[in-house]
Parts: structure tokens; C-alpha cells; sequence
């Protein structure tokens, strides 16, 4: 599956100047929710993430994903692999489990993205979810930003990528866009103004 070419096919592969949610700067940005808003696109990406879940005998009995991006990712995941969704988000800036979702002691879950950069937020309801008494078996997400290993590769971690070693993520693809930090920013020293065309932003 040429998950850049589904990206580029729905407008959602975009080039300009953006500030990403870990406050660096890029030339590119991968706004998902331009792909998951065809229900059969989103169905045939989820079940391609589910094979690689499956296909490493991953056993859960929830998928959790952060809102707002990850919610359809993690719904449509949940779906392919016959599993519970739910949702965290954030209240006053913290991430929380709301909306009166409940976690079975020992429940298994597998914590979902629509893209995973560094994996700060897909991290923070791991902590949520293990603080109520679950169990993290694995990250995924549809698109990896190379800051963190995907299961099957033999790349290196950055130092930025918040994720454990010992929990696995799957993805169907990386996206190794060059990052910058604002002062070193190339675009910024241009005279450009990065937008944040994701959920946090315009």
C-alpha cells in the first residue's frame, strides 16, 4: 500500500511552513483528517494497520486513542480488530479519560494515533490508562514522522521519541520530513509565519 500517494491523492500531503504539536518547525505536514474523511480509504488503512497488529500476535482488548486526531484512527482500528474504542482528552490542558469510560483491571489496550511524531500525546494516555489499572501492549498509528521505530524496522530512535522501547508501535509508513527548531528555522529567517493546520491550531 503507497500510503504517501493515498496522502498526496487527498490533499492531506501539504508543503509550506508549519509548526508541529512538539513546537518544531517543518516544510511538510500530514493533516490525516483530510484521508480519514472517506470512510473506505479510512477502512482500508485500518484494516492494513490491524494485519500488522494481528500478524505480530498483538492481543488486546481495547484500542484507546487521544482525541481529537486519533479518534477516527483508533475507532476505524478497533473495528478491524473486533475491539472496544474509547477516547482521552485533554481538560485544562492535561489529557483525561472522560465521558464515562471505564478500564477493567488488567485490560489490555492498544494506544492509536492517526500520526505518531514523537509520541508525547499517544504517551500521555498510555500513562492514563496504566494509572487505572490497564495494560499497554502497543502503540500504532498510520504514519510514523521517523522520530520513533516502528515494529519491523531496523532504524534507530531519535532522542525526541517519547515512546518505551519495550511496548511495540506499528505503523504502515514513515514520513522522515527534516524538522527545525523556531530559532533555527530557515522559513522563520525568511520572513515567514508557521500555521498549525492541525487540531490544536487553525
Amino acid at each position: 500500500m503507497d500510503i504517501e500517494k493515498i496522502y498526496k491523492a487527498a490533499n492531506a500531503y501539504l508543503e509550506g511552513h508549519f509548526l508541529l504539536s512538539s513546537g518544531k518547525h517543518s516544510r511538510f505536514y500530514l493533516q490525516s483528517a483530510k484521508v480519514l474523511e472517506d470512510p473506505k480509504v479510512a477502512a482500508k488503512l485500518a484494516d492494513e494497520l490491524a494485519k500488522l497488529i494481528n500478524g505480530a500476535n498483538i492481543k488486546a482488548g481495547s484500542v484507546c486513542a487521544p482525541a481529537l486526531g486519533g479518534i477516527l484512527a483508533g475507532y476505524e482500528l478497533a473495528r478491524a480488530l473486533e475491539l472496544r474504542s474509547i477516547f482521552t482528552e485533554r481538560v485544562d490542558g492535561k489529557m483525561a479519560l472522560r465521558r464515562g469510560f471505564s478500564i477493567a483491571k488488567g485490560e489490555k489496550f492498544i494506544i492509536c494515533e492517526d500520526i505518531i511524531t514523537t509520541g508525547g500525546s499517544a504517551l500521555e494516555s498510555a500513562r492514563i490508562i496504566t494509572e487505572l489499572g490497564g495494560e499497554v501492549v502497543a502503540f500504532a498509528a498510520l504514519a510514523n514522522r521517523g522520530f520513533c521505530v516502528r515494529y519491523g524496522s531496523n532504524k534507530s530512535a531519535k532522542p525526541t521519541c517519547k515512546l518505551p522501547n519495550d511496548i511495540p508501535f506499528f505503523a504502515l509508513e514513515d514520513f522522515e520530513f527534516e524538522v527545525f527548531e523556531p530559532s533555527e528555522c530557515p522559513m522563520c529567517k525568511n520572513g515567514s509565519k508557521a500555521i498549525k493546520p492541525g487540531s490544536r491550531g487553525n
